[in-house]
């Protein structure tokens, strides 16, 4: 076997991978190593929150792993709660890190005659089910594991596993250099690419599908498709008809996943709209819109459009409702839908293929968000969910907008007022709002201020 330094692992190709590997996954997943056996493992928890316990019967203690953070509950534990006892006075904490170094130290070695045998085509299956963070850290392990991420097996493997929450592609105020900032939900925790993605001086993210985010610069002129985890990028070619005005832009996939193509649309108020393909690689005009429609459109531009299946939804203020538009076969449909009462800034949103609407309510002096889910029969809207009272007095009095940075299930709102930048996130499934931490550039004690973003599924096998 050949040793050698990569990205700070020292690691043997072949079987000491696994073993790497296999410490790795103890600290990303749970699993304990002793006496050449792994130890039970039990999972609990809703998604995006998960709880391991750990059970080392050789040593008689459990261990507690809540999204990230660990303690350890003594066998001592395990006595009082047979016998109904009081705990004892709790030691000093230099008596517990001694006594966590000699058990560190007496630790037994794993044994690799054990891992030569496990077969390989098992990796792929036990890496797509990691946490993104951990699969890109074993990528540095050795080249055989950097290139599994990227082959079709791994891509196939990743996409019939269920994954978590999505993370928010962002653009912060100080974009001279295209300043990304993308935010993962699950571990509350800010990522700052080491390099602007995009050629272009200014570029914004429109739209997001299958792990892949659509840039496109400030003069309407350039595409670009990137996966931002993997920073690869992809500029597609000029549409046939330049544009000036504003537009919507949605993006939608031809099958489960990147690897089967997508479709970008872009539909201006003209009616003007084009279609590209990436699997010919060009812009299309699949044709005029239907007499039953009116143009010129009045679309709401701070509303992103949402996809369901190949249908895109796009948020109308004149009349008020949605226009949909199916791209596997070119059908538009528009549902005139009157709008909630002392709605400010509004936009649609999307969950397990229902139509959401969230918005920004304000009456007097008191403002609130407040969420609302279409009724298909009725075609009205009906309120389900609004911003805890407590979160809504920090608003009274003051001038609120609202922006919607990611609207796929789970919600990142921008919540403005002078002197005021709040973040704030909102699970559609389990109805939680959370404050989402300031974000800041490594070694800066600077706040960064979030001008625009998009939601996207993680996807490390994703392609341009």
């Amino acid at each position: 076997m050949r040793e050698r330094f990569v990205g700070g692992y020292l690691a043997e190709e072949g079987a000491s991978s696994f073993v790497t590997f296999s410490s790795s996954l103890s600290e990303e997943m749970g699993f304990a190593w002793s006496g050449g056996r792994l130890h039970s493992l039990a999972k609990i928890g809703g998604r995006g929150l998960r709880r391991w316990y750990l059970l080392d019967f050789e040593h008689g203690s459990i261990k507690d792993d809540y999204c990230g953070g660990r303690t350890g509950y003594n066998s001592e534990l395990l006595k009082i709660m047979e016998a109904n006892q009081s705990p004892s006075r709790k030691r000093p904490r230099r008596d517990r890190n001694r006594e966590k170094a000699s058990v560190l130290s007496t630790a037994e070695p794993m044994n690799l005659d054990v891992w030569r045998e496990f077969p390989e085509d098992l990796f792929e299956t036990v890496i797509a089910r990691l946490p993104v963070a951990a699969i890109f850290r074993f990528r540095t392990v050795c080249r055989k594991w950097c290139s599994l991420v990227g082959s079709d097996n791994f891509s196939q493997q990743y996409s019939e596993v269920p994954h978590g929450i999505p993370w928010f592609y962002t653009i912060t105020h100080e974009n001279a250099c295209n300043n990304v900032a993308m935010y993962d939900p699950s571990l509350k925790k800010w990522h700052h690419p080491s390099a602007p993605l995009a050629p272009a001086k200014i570029v914004i993210p429109v739209a997001s599908a299958g792990g892949l985010v659509c840039l496109l610069d400030l003069s309407h002129k350039n595409f670009y498709i990137c996966n931002p985890l993997t920073q690869s990028l992809k500029e597609i070619p000029p549409r046939s008809v330049q544009a000036w005005s504003r537009v919507s832009v949605g993006m939608v996939l031809n099958g489960a996943t990147s690897v089967e193509g997508y479709k970008v649309m872009w539909l201006p108020n003209d009616g003007n709209h084009e279609v590209y393909d990436s699997m010919q690689n060009m812009w299309s005009r699949p044709g005029d819109f239907p007499p039953s429609i009116k143009l010129p459109l009045a679309l709401n531009f701070r509303s992103q459009p949402v996809a369901v299946g190949s249908t895109l939804y796009f948020m109308c203020s004149e009349p008020e409702g949605v226009l949909s538009y199916d791209v596997s076969n070119g059908i538009w449909t528009q549902f005139i839908i009157p709008l909630p009462l002392h709605l400010s800034d509004y936009t649609l949103a999307e969950f397990q293929g229902m139509i959401m609407l969230v918005g920004l309510v304000c009456k007097n002096a008191a403002a609130c968000v407040c969420i609302w889910e279409l009724q298909r029969m009725t075609l009205l809207w009906k309120e389900v969910d609004r911003m805890p009272n407590v979160w809504c007095l920090e608003f009274y009095g003051k001038h609120m907008r609202m922006t919607c940075l990611g609207n796929s299930g789970l919600l990142m709102l921008s919540l403005k007022a002078k002197r005021m930048n709040r973040l704030v996130v909102y699970d559609l499934l389990s109805k939680e709002w959370q404050k989402v931490p300031d974000c800041m550039l490594p070694c800066s004690r600077k706040k960064q201020w979030i001008a625009c973003g998009t939601a996207f599924s993680p996807c490390p096998s994703a392609v341009p």
